[in-house]
């Protein structure tokens, strides 16, 4: 039995969709959109931290992440190795100011203000020396489900709601519009209870 292939769908007149392969996370997949809205919301968080900045997207994958940074800061490069993320953000997102560079992020050097690393740490071979090592301050906050994923995680902890859509047979059509459905405000990020957090930011001040 074939896998199902998820494909991004409506891009621009000229911009080659994506295929989700699972490396990097794709707006415009349905099917994707818990994950694609778990990572913007951090890059939303970042743009309000880096106006008239310049920063660096390293590992900047289908740059939606990229554009989102460069409506506040000064200038942002893109930097992803990957030939085909690297061709659709190019063409996709062409905000004055953003530019995207294909290069390996080991090698990849240009002056800059504030650089953005996210969703990459596991590629990192000795990730310990990225932070309290090298940095005078850190700061780590923890991303947490809100609103409806709050309430849709106690449904599933304390009134088995998982148990009861399977035997009402509407699993698939329950997920079909609730995932979709999912934005930005449905996660929280926060410094207190890191040990339940979903993900980590950790903010590095020289």
């Amino acid at each position: 039995m074939n896998a199902t292939v998820y494909v991004q769908r409506d891009q621009p007149a000229g911009v080659p969709p994506l295929e989700l392969t699972g490396e990097r996370t794709l707006p415009d997949v349905p099917e994707e959109n818990y994950w694609f809205q778990r990572h913007l919301v951090v890059y939303e968080w970042i743009r309000r931290q880096v106006g008239g900045l310049r920063v660096i997207d390293m590992a900047c994958g289908e740059g939606y992440g990229s554009d989102v940074l460069a409506r506040s800061a000064a200038s942002v490069v893109g930097v992803d190795a990957n030939p085909e993320a690297h061709e659709h953000a190019k063409a996709r997102y062409t905000r004055p100011g953003l530019r995207f560079e294909r290069n390996m992020i080991q090698l990849f050097a240009e002056p800059a203000d504030a650089v953005v690393f996210l969703q990459t740490i596991e590629h990192v071979q000795d990730p310990d020396e990225l932070l309290e090592l090298h940095f005078a301050s850190v700061e780590v906050l923890g991303l947490f489900h809100a609103r409806r994923l709050r309430l849709h995680e106690l449904a599933i902890r304390h009134a088995r709601w998982d148990d009861i859509h399977a035997r009402m047979g509407i699993t698939k059509r329950f997920y079909d519009r609730f995932i979709p459905a999912i934005s930005v405000r449905d996660f929280a990020l926060r410094e207190s209870d890191l040990d339940r957090a979903l993900d980590f930011v950790a903010v590095c001040r020289p």
